[in-house]
């Protein structure tokens, strides 16, 4: 394992120095973590109140799931070329930057006239967050002393539980009382104070050497996730020998080899998998793409469950799916003061098994008359176990970069763990609706599937069931992946 190595000038415990530094460590924490809490509410709460933004511009299936899906794919497909540009423009003045577009995207999107304008906003809105991003872990990574790493990361994983505590009961509340255009306002506030204490707070650093930004690898990868985004999201609902499904995945096939010749050519690619070839990270990133497959949909999949199998409002949901958002934010702290004295490796097993006992426990209990306490106790098991992976998953890969290209090798992990995050909300919408028709899929987007027969929601919970126990077999391929991550000794 390659560590990073510590600064010159890094004073020893104890020193007035070292704790002069720690408490701008702590100052530091303090900005990225609004970073994570502005985009944590972004997300978790228009995954609640989607149908309600579905009903009011009366969008179909198809744009229904590409306003979160814009988004998504915009916001993966740049992370690893901000990362590059941080380097070479400065951290500081990008993650600024990175508020800035954020917050203005925000309050034109609470502006948009048709759904068209809102999935631009969305895209926009995207990039903004990759700016944040890309450059918040190396940020904490810079800031902290190696002995509080874990203890810093913790602060700031946990930092995006609360945000989902927070956002799915906002959300709800929103959208039965303000309308839908304030699920994108309530952003505006936070976004200005982070920028202004942003600001404030950190430190110029000089930028790195100048070197070229791999463009072509940055378009193909675009165009790879398109595909295969537009070809998952249509083939639950035509099947996978439709037109556009097929195409989709042709394409996609097509560009993979593309992208390797690309990246062979190029002098700084944009996956430049030389990085990742130590076993350690190769299986440590595996596991972060399958947990981020098996966990990132289900606020979303629990909201729209809720919704359209059980007839409940916004709000109502918002509160069913809080146990998720209350298991990470309980266990990404707790798991952060545990790293001290347990392995980042261990931590990383631990929560994978526990996430898989949390899907499997859904996946075995769907129904219109399942307990709620059977839920919330899935939904419990799977925040505290994705708070706990990714906390140690984190810890261990950041302490294994080399420090010269944190900016670039920070951006392909959170990339690879992004591209988990599309695919499972493609997947999962896709596999959720699978045994519905188009029609019958537009009334589980706008939350009113109950109102129309029990037979159409018995094909729904089909589909629930269905989806549960695929996201739990990736869970269980990530506990595999993130057993083998465990460091070679003498390494």
């Amino acid at each position: 394992m390659v560590a990073v190595p510590q600064k010159a000038s890094s004073p020893l415990p104890g020193t007035p120095e070292y704790s002069r530094d720690l408490r701008y460590a702590w100052r530091v924490c303090s900005v990225t973590s609004l970073g994570l809490v502005l985009i944590g509410i972004n997300a978790s709460t228009l995954n609640v109140a989607l149908p309600e933004v579905v009903r009011h511009f009366d969008a179909g299936a198809f744009a229904a799931s590409w306003i979160l899906l814009s988004y998504l794919l915009v916001n993966t497909a740049t992370l690893v070329f901000f990362g590059r540009v941080a380097d070479l423009l400065g951290r500081r003045e990008v993650y600024l930057g990175g508020f800035a577009l954020f917050t203005l995207c925000s309050l034109m999107a609470g502006l948009s006239p048709d759904v068209g304008f809102l999935i631009a906003m969305r895209a926009l809105q995207a990039l903004g967050a990759a700016m944040i991003l890309a450059n918040g872990t190396v940020i904490i990574t810079g800031a902290f002393p190696p002995d509080r790493l874990s203890q810093g990361m913790g602060v700031y994983i946990g930092t995006l539980s609360v945000a989902q505590l927070a956002g799915p009961t906002l959300g709800g509340l929103i959208a039965d009382t303000l309308g839908w255009q304030w699920v994108f306002w309530v952003n505006v506030p936070p976004g200005v104070v982070a920028l202004v204490w942003g600001w404030t707070t950190l430190r110029r650093v000089r930028p790195g050497p100048r070197t070229p930004v791999d463009a072509a690898g940055n378009l193909v990868v675009f165009a790879a996730l398109s595909a295969v985004l537009i070809a998952l999201s249509e083939a639950g609902s035509r099947g996978l020998s439709s037109p556009v499904v097929l195409t989709g995945g042709l394409i996609f096939l097509v560009l993979v080899p593309v992208l390797v010749v690309v990246e062979r050519r190029a002098s700084h690619p944009v996956l430049d998998l030389r990085l990742f070839g130590g076993r350690m990270l190769a299986f440590a990133n595996l596991a972060s793409f399958c947990t981020a497959l098996s966990r990132s949909a289900l606020v979303l999949l629990v909201a729209l469950y809720f919704q359209a199998a059980r007839g409940m409002d916004a709000f109502t949901a918002a509160l069913g799916v809080l146990p998720l958002p209350i298991g990470m934010a309980l266990a990404s702290p707790i798991a952060g003061a545990l790293g001290r004295r347990i392995s980042p490796h261990a931590l990383s097993v631990g929560g994978c098994l526990l996430n898989f006992a949390g899907l499997l426990t859904l996946g075995l209990s769907v129904g219109t008359a399942t307990p709620y306490w059977i839920i919330g106790v899935g939904l419990f098991l799977a925040g505290g176990g994705n708070g706990t992976f990714l906390t140690g998953n984190t810890t261990q890969v950041m302490s294994a970069l080399p420090a010269g290209s944190l900016g670039v090798v920070n951006g392909f992990r959170l990339m690879i763990m992004n591209v988990g995050i599309v695919l499972s909300v493609a997947l999962t919408l896709s596999l959720l609706t699978s045994t519905l028709s188009p029609e019958l899929r537009e009334l589980v987007y706008a939350g009113t599937l109950s109102r129309l027969s029990p037979v159409a929601v018995g094909h729904l919970l089909a589909g629930v069931e269905r989806t549960y126990l695929v996201l739990a077999a990736v869970a269980l391929a990530g506990v595999a992946s993130a057993v083998l991550a465990r460091t070679p000794r003498g390494a």
